[in-house]
């Protein structure tokens, strides 16, 4: 008996000049956090997501990351914005970049790019972030604990990059720039050119000419961190109704106050083995948290769907889902059957016909009205 190909199915199998003439499927089992690869004409024709005019104006914005990176000699500044346009040195100027993270999040066009991706998991995609730079202009060498992209979309910059053998860095500096940084390989890149790079692989990129270069970079959760969150998360789900306290009726007095009770120390260890007792509470946690948007990402809020009409996720809006639950924005839903399934489309696609939201269950609609007020997803006619 064989099994039907689906049409998700196709795409990762099938050949895209976006990879250097690999399939998704290829690509991520040969390169993918394993070695490099250079794609020329990755992207043929591209323009730019922003032009230069635009992109000043975003770093202007309290609600965009920017850096302001410049270079004299053997000298590094560097400094975060929001940057008013006389802020930034003149084009004439060589040697400064400005960083604007989060691009997706603010320009259709940057969301686009960031969506040729999800042959990747949501749950590792990060986001678009652009750097303008004068001739001569970048941030020195330096390496990456994440997987990127690197898309040339105006002018040329010159790529070094070599095995990390050396992590140490140049003391004093406001950046992370290696000391002994080793070349292996070198190229320059032109628009619609791209350059893939595993974690912990050194590079050095230096504009020649006015350039701009794409970088569509990946989230790598740290285990410490992770499992922080993940305890906080589970912890605030507890019923605080069946809260347990300490009792010690059969402490002794003791002439050693300052040593601390094995029955505290056996209360404190069952207390931490009850809360990860349950995995579906750890899945449950780490998709809401998973989700959890950006510090400067903000809604505005909407309206509920009108009759009729399909719908699409914010570009703001992380949506993900395992066997048991939905998670969007750092919630979560308990989900089966047909409405599972829909909102796994929904999350797999990011938009819904107005046929597939017309035949949705109540609670379904009820909960895209409630996205949508809530400026998670928007009406699409």
């Amino acid at each position: 008996m064989t099994t039907k190909k689906s049409k998700q199915d196709d795409v990762l199998t099938t050949a895209t000049p976006l990879l250097g003439g690999l399939s998704p499927e290829l690509f991520m089992k040969k390169h993918w956090q394993k070695k490099p690869l250079l794609i020329r004409q990755a992207v043929p024709g591209v323009k730019p997501p922003i032009d230069r005019a635009a992109l000043f104006e975003l770093a202007a914005s309290e609600d965009v990351e920017s850096r302001l990176i410049a270079q004299t000699g053997d000298q590094w500044k560097m400094s975060q914005g929001p940057f008013a346009r006389r802020a930034l040195p003149k084009l004439t100027q060589p040697q400064w970049t400005l960083l604007v993270q989060g691009l997706d999040l603010h320009v259709p066009a940057a969301h686009e790019l960031l969506n040729r991706f999800r042959f990747v998991p949501d749950a590792r995609m990060d986001d678009v972030m652009i750097s303008y730079a004068t001739d001569g202009g970048g941030v020195g060498p330096h390496y990456d604990s994440y997987d990127v992209f690197l898309l040339q979309v105006h002018g040329q910059r010159r790529w070094r990059i070599g095995r990390l053998k050396d992590d140490t860095l140049v003391p004093g500096m406001p950046l992370k720039i290696l000391q002994n940084f080793e070349c292996e390989q070198e190229w320059v890149l032109e628009p619609g050119d791209m350059l893939y790079l595993p974690p912990r692989w050194a590079h050095d990129g230096i504009a020649q000419g006015e350039c701009m270069t794409c970088s569509i970079g990946f989230r790598v959760p740290e285990a410490h961190g992770l499992a922080s969150e993940l305890l906080i998360r589970v912890a605030e789900g507890l019923d605080t109704d069946k809260r347990q306290l300490y009792r010690d009726p059969d402490q002794p007095a003791t002439a050693n106050p300052g040593r601390m009770p094995a029955s505290l120390q056996a209360f404190a260890a069952d207390a931490v083995a009850r809360i990860l007792k349950d995995p579906q509470e750890v899945q449950a946690a780490l998709g809401e948290v998973m989700t959890e948007p950006k510090p400067r990402v903000w809604f505005e809020q909407g309206e509920p769907v009108p009759e009729g009409c399909g719908v699409v996720l914010d570009a703001r809006t992380r949506m993900m889902y395992d066997d048991k639950r939905v998670y969007a924005n750092g919630d979560s839903w308990r989900a089966a059957g047909a409405d599972a399934r829909l909102l796994q489309r929904l999350a797999d696609q990011r938009c819904l016909s107005a046929s597939e939201v017309a035949a949705a269950s109540e609670d379904v609609r009820n909960l895209f009205d409630q996205f949508a007020e809530d400026g998670w997803l928007h009406p699409l006619s």
